[in-house]
Protein backbone atom coordinates (compact mmCIF):
# COMPACT_ATOMS: atom_id res chain seq x y z
CA UNK A 1 0.00 0.00 0.00
CA UNK A 2 1.64 3.33 -0.90
CA UNK A 3 2.08 5.98 1.69
CA UNK A 4 -1.08 7.80 0.33
CA UNK A 5 -3.09 5.37 0.62
CA UNK A 6 -2.33 4.33 3.90
CA UNK A 7 -3.05 8.31 5.14
CA UNK A 8 -6.61 7.84 3.46
CA UNK A 9 -7.25 5.35 6.21
CA UNK A 10 -5.08 6.58 9.25
CA UNK A 11 -7.18 7.55 12.10
CA UNK A 12 -8.07 11.41 11.76
CA UNK A 13 -6.03 13.65 13.54
CA UNK A 14 -7.27 15.96 16.32
CA UNK A 15 -9.10 18.73 16.02
CA UNK A 16 -6.89 22.21 16.77
CA UNK A 17 -6.30 23.83 18.86
CA UNK A 18 -7.48 27.10 16.74
CA UNK A 19 -7.58 30.89 17.98
CA UNK A 20 -9.37 33.03 16.12
CA UNK A 21 -8.76 37.07 16.42
CA UNK A 22 -11.37 39.75 14.97
CA UNK A 23 -10.02 40.24 11.82
CA UNK A 24 -10.95 36.37 10.94
CA UNK A 25 -14.03 36.11 9.15
CA UNK A 26 -15.62 33.61 12.04
CA UNK A 27 -15.22 36.16 14.64
CA UNK A 28 -18.26 37.10 14.52
CA UNK A 29 -20.26 34.17 14.89
CA UNK A 30 -17.94 33.41 17.52
CA UNK A 31 -18.25 36.23 19.89
CA UNK A 32 -21.81 36.09 20.35
CA UNK A 33 -24.11 32.94 20.79
CA UNK A 34 -27.92 32.18 20.57
CA UNK A 35 -29.47 35.14 22.37
CA UNK A 36 -28.08 38.33 20.29
CA UNK A 37 -28.72 41.04 23.40
CA UNK A 38 -25.38 39.70 24.48
CA UNK A 39 -21.79 40.08 22.45
CA UNK A 40 -18.24 40.07 23.26
CA UNK A 41 -15.55 41.82 22.01
CA UNK A 42 -12.57 39.59 22.88
CA UNK A 43 -8.64 39.56 21.84
CA UNK A 44 -9.35 35.56 21.01
CA UNK A 45 -11.77 32.61 20.46
CA UNK A 46 -9.48 29.46 21.53
CA UNK A 47 -11.52 26.75 19.89
CA UNK A 48 -10.15 23.56 21.99
CA UNK A 49 -9.97 19.79 20.15
CA UNK A 50 -8.87 18.52 23.63
CA UNK A 51 -8.47 18.77 27.33
CA UNK A 52 -4.91 19.50 27.08
CA UNK A 53 -5.87 22.44 24.60
CA UNK A 54 -8.22 24.12 27.24
CA UNK A 55 -5.62 23.59 30.11
CA UNK A 56 -3.10 25.83 27.92
CA UNK A 57 -5.87 28.43 27.02
CA UNK A 58 -6.41 28.73 30.44
CA UNK A 59 -2.87 29.06 31.76
CA UNK A 60 -1.70 31.33 28.98
CA UNK A 61 -4.92 33.63 30.31
CA UNK A 62 -3.66 33.37 34.00
CA UNK A 63 -0.57 34.23 32.87
CA UNK A 64 -1.12 37.40 30.98
CA UNK A 65 -3.78 38.38 33.39
CA UNK A 66 -6.89 38.44 31.15
CA UNK A 67 -10.44 37.85 32.01
CA UNK A 68 -11.73 34.58 30.31
CA UNK A 69 -15.46 33.16 30.04
CA UNK A 70 -16.37 29.35 28.73
CA UNK A 71 -18.58 28.26 25.72
CA UNK A 72 -20.01 24.78 25.60
CA UNK A 73 -23.07 25.39 23.25
CA UNK A 74 -23.84 29.46 23.60
CA UNK A 75 -27.71 29.75 24.64
CA UNK A 76 -26.93 31.23 27.96
CA UNK A 77 -29.42 34.07 28.34
CA UNK A 78 -27.42 35.86 30.59
CA UNK A 79 -24.07 37.33 29.84
CA UNK A 80 -21.93 34.48 31.02
CA UNK A 81 -19.85 33.83 28.43
CA UNK A 82 -20.29 37.26 26.14
CA UNK A 83 -19.35 39.52 28.66
CA UNK A 84 -17.82 42.85 27.59
CA UNK A 85 -15.36 42.57 29.80
CA UNK A 86 -14.44 39.34 28.22
CA UNK A 87 -10.49 39.33 27.03
CA UNK A 88 -10.34 35.25 26.32
CA UNK A 89 -13.41 32.38 25.38
CA UNK A 90 -12.44 29.53 25.50
CA UNK A 91 -14.89 27.13 22.82
CA UNK A 92 -15.36 23.81 23.75
CA UNK A 93 -17.98 23.45 20.87
CA UNK A 94 -15.59 21.09 18.57
CA UNK A 95 -15.11 18.79 21.83
CA UNK A 96 -18.35 16.61 21.57
CA UNK A 97 -17.42 13.13 21.53
CA UNK A 98 -20.00 10.34 22.77
CA UNK A 99 -19.05 7.20 23.81
CA UNK A 100 -19.15 4.29 26.41
CA UNK A 101 -16.61 4.06 28.99
CA UNK A 102 -16.50 1.06 30.52
CA UNK A 103 -13.95 1.21 33.51
CA UNK A 104 -16.47 3.76 34.53
CA UNK A 105 -19.46 2.09 33.35
CA UNK A 106 -20.53 5.39 32.45
CA UNK A 107 -21.37 7.49 28.93
CA UNK A 108 -18.70 9.63 28.67
CA UNK A 109 -19.97 12.87 26.77
CA UNK A 110 -17.36 16.07 25.99
CA UNK A 111 -18.82 19.90 27.43
CA UNK A 112 -19.06 20.70 23.40
CA UNK A 113 -21.96 18.59 22.64
CA UNK A 114 -25.33 19.51 22.47
CA UNK A 115 -28.37 17.86 23.24
CA UNK A 116 -29.81 16.92 19.72
CA UNK A 117 -26.19 14.96 18.80
CA UNK A 118 -26.75 13.38 22.76
CA UNK A 119 -30.29 12.04 22.19
CA UNK A 120 -29.53 10.47 18.40
CA UNK A 121 -26.21 8.74 19.62
CA UNK A 122 -27.20 7.47 22.97
CA UNK A 123 -30.24 6.24 21.53
CA UNK A 124 -29.11 4.90 18.22
CA UNK A 125 -26.25 3.50 19.53
CA UNK A 126 -27.51 2.01 23.06
CA UNK A 127 -31.43 2.53 23.51
CA UNK A 128 -30.88 4.69 26.23
CA UNK A 129 -30.84 8.42 27.33
CA UNK A 130 -31.06 11.99 29.30
CA UNK A 131 -33.72 13.80 30.31
CA UNK A 132 -32.71 16.63 28.91
CA UNK A 133 -34.30 19.79 27.27
CA UNK A 134 -35.97 19.74 23.73
CA UNK A 135 -33.65 22.22 21.84
CA UNK A 136 -31.55 20.43 20.01
CA UNK A 137 -28.74 23.27 20.07
CA UNK A 138 -28.17 23.50 23.91
CA UNK A 139 -24.48 22.28 25.04
CA UNK A 140 -24.73 19.76 27.55
CA UNK A 141 -21.61 21.57 29.51
CA UNK A 142 -24.42 24.53 30.82
CA UNK A 143 -27.56 22.64 30.57
CA UNK A 144 -26.42 19.62 33.05
CA UNK A 145 -24.09 22.14 35.11
CA UNK A 146 -27.49 23.71 35.95
CA UNK A 147 -29.47 20.99 36.79
CA UNK A 148 -31.01 19.95 32.90
CA UNK A 149 -34.54 18.77 32.44
CA UNK A 150 -36.99 18.45 29.90
CA UNK A 151 -40.21 15.90 29.12
CA UNK A 152 -38.77 13.19 30.32
CA UNK A 153 -37.73 14.60 33.97
CA UNK A 154 -40.72 13.91 35.88
CA UNK A 155 -39.97 9.98 35.12
CA UNK A 156 -36.36 10.42 35.55
CA UNK A 157 -35.22 13.62 37.24
CA UNK A 158 -32.76 15.92 36.22
CA UNK A 159 -29.90 15.33 33.94
CA UNK A 160 -27.54 16.66 36.86
CA UNK A 161 -28.70 13.77 39.31
CA UNK A 162 -26.87 11.78 36.63
CA UNK A 163 -23.63 13.26 36.63
CA UNK A 164 -21.33 9.87 37.81
CA UNK A 165 -17.98 12.03 37.52
CA UNK A 166 -16.19 15.36 35.84
CA UNK A 167 -13.17 16.06 34.43
CA UNK A 168 -12.51 19.79 34.38
CA UNK A 169 -9.50 21.93 34.21
CA UNK A 170 -9.17 24.41 37.67
CA UNK A 171 -6.40 26.84 38.43
CA UNK A 172 -4.93 26.44 41.85
CA UNK A 173 -3.39 28.48 44.52
CA UNK A 174 -0.38 29.00 42.81
CA UNK A 175 -2.39 30.33 39.36
CA UNK A 176 -1.41 26.93 37.56
CA UNK A 177 -4.10 25.66 35.25
CA UNK A 178 -4.40 21.55 35.99
CA UNK A 179 -6.95 18.65 34.88
CA UNK A 180 -8.70 16.92 37.83
CA UNK A 181 -11.40 14.08 38.27
CA UNK A 182 -14.11 14.85 40.52
CA UNK A 183 -17.09 11.91 41.03
CA UNK A 184 -19.54 10.67 42.93
CA UNK A 185 -17.58 8.27 44.60
CA UNK A 186 -14.71 10.40 45.87
CA UNK A 187 -14.63 11.93 49.60
CA UNK A 188 -13.67 15.67 50.71
CA UNK A 189 -12.46 18.09 48.56
CA UNK A 190 -12.97 16.17 45.23
CA UNK A 191 -16.47 15.06 46.49
CA UNK A 192 -17.38 18.67 47.02
CA UNK A 193 -16.37 19.51 43.45
CA UNK A 194 -18.35 17.32 41.96
CA UNK A 195 -21.20 18.20 44.30
CA UNK A 196 -20.86 22.06 43.11
CA UNK A 197 -20.72 20.64 39.96
CA UNK A 198 -24.22 18.70 39.83
CA UNK A 199 -26.10 21.47 39.87
CA UNK A 200 -24.15 24.84 40.82
CA UNK A 201 -24.18 26.28 37.71
CA UNK A 202 -21.38 26.15 34.59
CA UNK A 203 -18.56 29.18 35.04
CA UNK A 204 -18.06 28.93 38.41
CA UNK A 205 -15.58 26.38 39.28
CA UNK A 206 -13.23 25.48 36.29
CA UNK A 207 -13.91 23.99 32.88
CA UNK A 208 -15.62 21.21 32.38
CA UNK A 209 -14.26 19.30 29.84
CA UNK A 210 -16.19 15.76 29.99
CA UNK A 211 -18.91 14.87 32.07
CA UNK A 212 -19.40 10.45 32.65
CA UNK A 213 -23.55 10.12 33.19
CA UNK A 214 -24.72 7.16 35.16
CA UNK A 215 -27.88 7.09 36.58
CA UNK A 216 -27.29 6.00 40.47
CA UNK A 217 -29.32 2.85 40.95
CA UNK A 218 -27.28 1.37 38.03
CA UNK A 219 -25.88 -2.15 38.40
CA UNK A 220 -23.99 -4.90 36.16
CA UNK A 221 -21.40 -4.00 33.21
CA UNK A 222 -23.90 -3.73 30.03
CA UNK A 223 -24.27 -0.02 28.47
CA UNK A 224 -28.05 -0.29 27.70
CA UNK A 225 -28.28 -0.21 32.16
CA UNK A 226 -26.73 2.69 32.81
CA UNK A 227 -28.91 5.26 31.83
CA UNK A 228 -33.04 5.78 31.62
CA UNK A 229 -34.11 3.87 28.57
CA UNK A 230 -36.41 6.27 26.73
CA UNK A 231 -40.72 5.38 26.11
CA UNK A 232 -40.70 3.31 22.94
CA UNK A 233 -43.85 5.02 21.81
CA UNK A 234 -45.29 8.31 23.51
CA UNK A 235 -48.39 9.84 23.20
CA UNK A 236 -48.50 13.60 22.05
CA UNK A 237 -51.29 15.83 22.13
CA UNK A 238 -51.63 19.49 20.86
CA UNK A 239 -54.77 21.49 21.95
CA UNK A 240 -54.97 25.46 20.80
CA UNK A 241 -57.39 28.14 22.14
CA UNK A 242 -57.82 31.37 20.26
CA UNK A 243 -57.69 34.64 22.87
CA UNK A 244 -61.51 34.94 22.05
CA UNK A 245 -62.64 31.74 23.81
CA UNK A 246 -61.85 32.71 26.87
CA UNK A 247 -62.25 35.63 29.25
CA UNK A 248 -60.72 35.95 32.50
CA UNK A 249 -62.68 34.53 34.43
CA UNK A 250 -62.32 31.32 31.71
CA UNK A 251 -58.30 31.73 31.20
CA UNK A 252 -57.49 31.95 35.37
CA UNK A 253 -59.54 28.89 35.60
CA UNK A 254 -57.69 27.32 33.01
CA UNK A 255 -54.28 28.25 34.64
CA UNK A 256 -55.38 27.22 38.06
CA UNK A 257 -56.33 23.64 36.83
CA UNK A 258 -53.01 23.11 35.48
CA UNK A 259 -51.35 24.40 38.45
CA UNK A 260 -53.60 22.19 40.58
CA UNK A 261 -53.03 19.00 38.77
CA UNK A 262 -49.42 19.20 39.23
CA UNK A 263 -49.99 20.09 42.80
CA UNK A 264 -51.37 16.73 43.06
CA UNK A 265 -49.26 14.68 41.34
CA UNK A 266 -45.95 16.35 42.20
CA UNK A 267 -44.54 13.25 44.42
CA UNK A 268 -42.51 10.84 43.31
CA UNK A 269 -44.02 7.37 42.13
CA UNK A 270 -47.06 9.59 41.30
CA UNK A 271 -49.25 7.81 38.40
CA UNK A 272 -48.90 11.49 36.42
CA UNK A 273 -45.20 11.03 36.75
CA UNK A 274 -45.86 9.61 33.03
CA UNK A 275 -46.82 12.79 31.98
CA UNK A 276 -45.43 15.96 30.91
CA UNK A 277 -47.93 18.93 29.69
CA UNK A 278 -46.58 22.35 28.85
CA UNK A 279 -49.29 25.38 28.71
CA UNK A 280 -48.52 28.31 26.37
CA UNK A 281 -49.76 31.57 27.49
CA UNK A 282 -49.00 33.56 24.45
CA UNK A 283 -49.50 37.24 24.31
CA UNK A 284 -52.05 38.31 21.84
CA UNK A 285 -50.28 40.19 19.41
CA UNK A 286 -48.21 36.63 18.88
CA UNK A 287 -50.92 33.89 19.42
CA UNK A 288 -53.06 31.95 21.42
CA UNK A 289 -52.83 29.79 24.12
CA UNK A 290 -51.61 26.11 23.30
CA UNK A 291 -51.01 22.84 25.59
CA UNK A 292 -48.82 20.79 24.68
CA UNK A 293 -48.57 17.30 26.23
CA UNK A 294 -46.57 13.93 26.32
CA UNK A 295 -47.33 10.35 28.00
CA UNK A 296 -44.90 7.27 27.91
CA UNK A 297 -47.40 5.27 25.87
CA UNK A 298 -46.46 2.23 28.00
CA UNK A 299 -47.32 3.91 31.56
CA UNK A 300 -50.42 1.77 33.22
CA UNK A 301 -53.59 3.40 31.15
CA UNK A 302 -51.97 5.67 29.43
CA UNK A 303 -54.52 7.04 27.37
CA UNK A 304 -56.67 7.57 30.49
CA UNK A 305 -54.06 9.35 32.20
CA UNK A 306 -53.84 11.54 29.29
CA UNK A 307 -57.83 12.01 28.26
CA UNK A 308 -58.09 12.68 32.44
CA UNK A 309 -55.48 15.32 33.04
CA UNK A 310 -56.90 17.14 29.75
CA UNK A 311 -59.97 16.91 31.19
CA UNK A 312 -59.00 18.23 34.55
CA UNK A 313 -57.37 21.26 33.07
CA UNK A 314 -59.73 22.21 30.67
CA UNK A 315 -62.57 21.71 33.11
CA UNK A 316 -65.00 24.84 33.29
CA UNK A 317 -63.10 27.34 31.15
CA UNK A 318 -65.34 26.39 27.94
CA UNK A 319 -62.91 24.15 25.80
CA UNK A 320 -64.32 20.87 25.45
CA UNK A 321 -62.91 17.60 24.38
CA UNK A 322 -62.29 15.33 22.71
CA UNK A 323 -58.77 16.04 22.13
CA UNK A 324 -57.03 14.05 19.41
CA UNK A 325 -53.55 12.62 19.83
CA UNK A 326 -51.03 11.11 17.94
CA UNK A 327 -48.99 7.98 19.03
CA UNK A 328 -45.09 8.51 17.63
CA UNK A 329 -41.92 6.47 18.64
CA UNK A 330 -40.07 8.41 21.33
CA UNK A 331 -37.38 9.47 19.24
CA UNK A 332 -39.23 10.75 16.14
CA UNK A 333 -41.58 12.49 18.22
CA UNK A 334 -38.05 14.12 19.52
CA UNK A 335 -36.95 15.42 16.93
CA UNK A 336 -40.55 16.80 15.56
CA UNK A 337 -40.78 18.79 19.00
CA UNK A 338 -37.30 19.73 18.95
CA UNK A 339 -37.97 21.50 15.62
CA UNK A 340 -41.65 22.23 15.78
CA UNK A 341 -41.08 25.91 16.61
CA UNK A 342 -38.89 27.57 14.98
CA UNK A 343 -39.33 31.15 15.87
CA UNK A 344 -37.71 30.62 19.55
CA UNK A 345 -35.78 26.80 19.31
CA UNK A 346 -33.73 27.46 16.11
CA UNK A 347 -33.80 31.03 15.37
CA UNK A 348 -30.17 32.24 16.61
CA UNK A 349 -31.14 35.70 15.13
CA UNK A 350 -33.22 36.82 18.10
CA UNK A 351 -32.74 38.65 21.60
CA UNK A 352 -33.93 37.40 24.14
CA UNK A 353 -34.95 37.63 27.86
CA UNK A 354 -36.42 35.08 30.59
CA UNK A 355 -37.56 35.12 33.96
CA UNK A 356 -38.12 31.41 36.16
CA UNK A 357 -39.86 30.68 38.98
CA UNK A 358 -40.31 27.42 40.97
CA UNK A 359 -44.14 26.95 41.85
CA UNK A 360 -45.16 25.09 44.94
CA UNK A 361 -48.28 26.28 45.22
CA UNK A 362 -51.37 27.25 42.39
CA UNK A 363 -51.33 31.33 41.27
CA UNK A 364 -53.73 33.11 43.13
CA UNK A 365 -56.46 35.19 41.34
CA UNK A 366 -54.93 38.27 41.56
CA UNK A 367 -51.92 36.59 39.85
CA UNK A 368 -53.79 35.26 36.98
CA UNK A 369 -55.52 38.80 36.58
CA UNK A 370 -51.95 40.63 36.52
CA UNK A 371 -51.32 37.64 33.59
CA UNK A 372 -54.41 38.32 31.79
CA UNK A 373 -54.34 42.14 32.00
CA UNK A 374 -50.21 41.59 30.12
CA UNK A 375 -51.13 39.48 28.00
CA UNK A 376 -54.11 41.22 26.63
CA UNK A 377 -52.51 44.69 26.48
CA UNK A 378 -52.92 46.01 23.06
CA UNK A 379 -50.72 48.98 23.68
CA UNK A 380 -48.04 46.13 23.28
CA UNK A 381 -47.54 44.34 20.45
CA UNK A 382 -45.16 41.21 19.35
CA UNK A 383 -45.61 39.96 15.91
CA UNK A 384 -43.29 37.17 15.60
CA UNK A 385 -45.86 33.66 16.58
CA UNK A 386 -44.90 32.60 20.35
CA UNK A 387 -42.08 34.91 21.21
CA UNK A 388 -43.72 36.72 24.15
CA UNK A 389 -45.48 33.97 26.55
CA UNK A 390 -45.88 32.36 29.88
CA UNK A 391 -44.56 28.73 29.40
CA UNK A 392 -46.49 27.06 32.43
CA UNK A 393 -46.11 23.41 33.78
CA UNK A 394 -44.22 20.25 34.14
CA UNK A 395 -40.58 21.05 34.63
CA UNK A 396 -40.92 19.92 38.05
CA UNK A 397 -41.93 17.53 40.72
CA UNK A 398 -42.06 13.66 39.91
CA UNK A 399 -38.43 11.90 39.89
CA UNK A 400 -36.72 15.67 39.76
CA UNK A 401 -38.10 15.70 43.95
CA UNK A 402 -36.86 12.13 45.12
CA UNK A 403 -33.51 13.88 45.95
CA UNK A 404 -33.05 15.67 48.79
CA UNK A 405 -32.17 19.37 48.70
CA UNK A 406 -29.02 18.38 49.82
CA UNK A 407 -27.70 15.76 47.72
CA UNK A 408 -26.76 18.08 44.55
CA UNK A 409 -26.39 21.32 44.52
CA UNK A 410 -29.45 21.60 43.12
CA UNK A 411 -31.34 22.38 46.29
CA UNK A 412 -35.22 22.94 44.40
CA UNK A 413 -37.08 19.79 45.58
CA UNK A 414 -40.25 20.09 46.28
CA UNK A 415 -41.88 22.55 43.48
CA UNK A 416 -44.50 21.54 41.37
CA UNK A 417 -44.13 22.99 38.28
CA UNK A 418 -42.72 26.05 37.18
CA UNK A 419 -43.37 29.20 35.50
CA UNK A 420 -41.35 30.21 32.62
CA UNK A 421 -42.03 34.21 31.46
CA UNK A 422 -40.15 34.75 27.87
CA UNK A 423 -40.12 37.21 25.59
CA UNK A 424 -38.07 37.20 21.78
CA UNK A 425 -37.42 39.74 19.53
CA UNK A 426 -35.18 41.22 16.43
CA UNK A 427 -34.17 44.48 16.96
CA UNK A 428 -31.90 46.37 19.47
CA UNK A 429 -33.23 49.78 19.01
CA UNK A 430 -36.40 48.21 20.66
CA UNK A 431 -34.75 46.24 23.45
CA UNK A 432 -36.84 49.03 26.11
CA UNK A 433 -40.28 47.59 25.11
CA UNK A 434 -39.49 44.31 24.93
CA UNK A 435 -38.18 44.22 28.40
CA UNK A 436 -40.29 46.65 29.97
CA UNK A 437 -43.32 44.23 28.97
CA UNK A 438 -41.74 41.17 30.29
CA UNK A 439 -40.42 43.28 33.60
CA UNK A 440 -43.77 44.54 34.41
CA UNK A 441 -45.43 40.93 33.59
CA UNK A 442 -43.17 39.26 36.11
CA UNK A 443 -43.00 41.84 38.72
CA UNK A 444 -46.91 42.29 38.98
CA UNK A 445 -47.78 38.83 39.21
CA UNK A 446 -44.97 38.15 42.27
CA UNK A 447 -45.85 42.13 43.60
CA UNK A 448 -46.47 40.64 46.96
CA UNK A 449 -43.11 39.56 46.87
CA UNK A 450 -40.70 42.30 46.11
CA UNK A 451 -41.38 41.38 42.46
CA UNK A 452 -39.58 38.28 42.44
CA UNK A 453 -40.55 34.57 43.67
CA UNK A 454 -38.79 34.04 47.34
CA UNK A 455 -38.21 30.93 48.43
CA UNK A 456 -41.07 29.75 51.12
CA UNK A 457 -44.26 28.10 51.10
CA UNK A 458 -45.19 29.01 47.84
CA UNK A 459 -42.01 29.44 45.69
CA UNK A 460 -38.78 28.07 45.59
CA UNK A 461 -37.07 30.31 43.71
CA UNK A 462 -35.66 30.29 40.24
CA UNK A 463 -33.01 28.32 37.96
CA UNK A 464 -29.47 29.34 37.29
CA UNK A 465 -30.30 27.99 33.81
CA UNK A 466 -32.56 30.44 33.04
CA UNK A 467 -30.39 33.68 34.56
CA UNK A 468 -31.94 36.76 34.72
CA UNK A 469 -29.94 39.41 35.48
CA UNK A 470 -32.71 41.67 36.65
CA UNK A 471 -32.55 40.19 40.39
CA UNK A 472 -29.26 42.33 41.10
CA UNK A 473 -31.29 45.48 40.61
CA UNK A 474 -33.19 46.57 44.22
CA UNK A 475 -35.49 48.74 42.12
CA UNK A 476 -36.76 44.88 40.23
CA UNK A 477 -36.01 42.93 43.15
CA UNK A 478 -37.54 44.76 46.20
CA UNK A 479 -37.60 41.44 48.32
CA UNK A 480 -34.60 42.62 49.82
CA UNK A 481 -33.43 38.60 49.38
CA UNK A 482 -29.97 38.26 47.69
CA UNK A 483 -29.75 36.78 44.53
CA UNK A 484 -28.38 33.30 45.32
CA UNK A 485 -30.94 32.58 47.65
CA UNK A 486 -33.34 32.34 45.05
CA UNK A 487 -31.13 29.88 42.89
CA UNK A 488 -29.20 28.17 45.35
CA UNK A 489 -30.75 28.19 48.39
CA UNK A 490 -29.19 26.62 51.80
CA UNK A 491 -26.66 24.99 49.55
CA UNK A 492 -24.84 29.03 48.65
CA UNK A 493 -22.58 28.36 52.11
CA UNK A 494 -21.10 24.82 50.51
CA UNK A 495 -20.94 26.39 47.01
CA UNK A 496 -19.06 29.35 48.21
CA UNK A 497 -16.31 26.60 50.37
CA UNK A 498 -15.83 25.13 47.23
CA UNK A 499 -15.10 28.02 45.02
CA UNK A 500 -12.53 29.10 48.03
CA UNK A 501 -11.12 25.75 47.27
CA UNK A 502 -11.25 24.90 43.94
CA UNK A 503 -10.43 28.80 42.37
CA UNK A 504 -8.98 30.81 45.04
CA UNK A 505 -8.22 33.58 42.54
CA UNK A 506 -11.45 33.37 41.48
CA UNK A 507 -10.53 33.19 37.75
CA UNK A 508 -13.72 31.64 36.66
CA UNK A 509 -16.62 34.17 36.92
CA UNK A 510 -19.31 35.61 35.96
CA UNK A 511 -22.59 38.21 36.47
CA UNK A 512 -24.00 35.08 38.77
CA UNK A 513 -20.93 33.36 39.93
CA UNK A 514 -20.67 31.84 43.40
CA UNK A 515 -18.55 34.63 45.96
CA UNK A 516 -15.92 32.58 47.87
CA UNK A 517 -16.87 32.80 51.09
Amino acid sequence: MHADQEDAFAKPREFGPVTVRPNDRRYLDLVSGFNRRWQAAPDSVRLAGSTKHVVRAVQEAVSAGKRLSIRSGGHSYGDFTYHKDVDIIVDLSMMNSISYDPHRRAFAIESGAQLGQVYERLFRGWGVTLPGGVCPSVGIGGHATGGGHGLLSRQYGYVCDLIEAVEIVVVDRHRRARTVIASRQDSGDLHDLWWACSGGGGGNFGVITKFWFRSRDACGHRPELQLPRPPREVLISTVFATWDQLDQAAFTRLVRNQCQWYMENSEPGSPGEALCGLMFLQHVSSGGIGLLTQVDAAAPNAEKLLEEYLGAVTANTGLTGPFPFRRLPWLASTVTLDTSNPTVETNATLRAAVKHAFMRQAFTEDQCAAMYRQLTRRDYANASPGSALIQLGAMAGGRMNAPAPTDTALCQRSSAYVALFEDFWLEAAEDDKHLGWLRELYGQVFASTGGYPVPGDRYQGCNINAPDLDILSPALNASGVPWHAFYFGENYPRLQRTKARWDPSDVFRHSLSVKAA
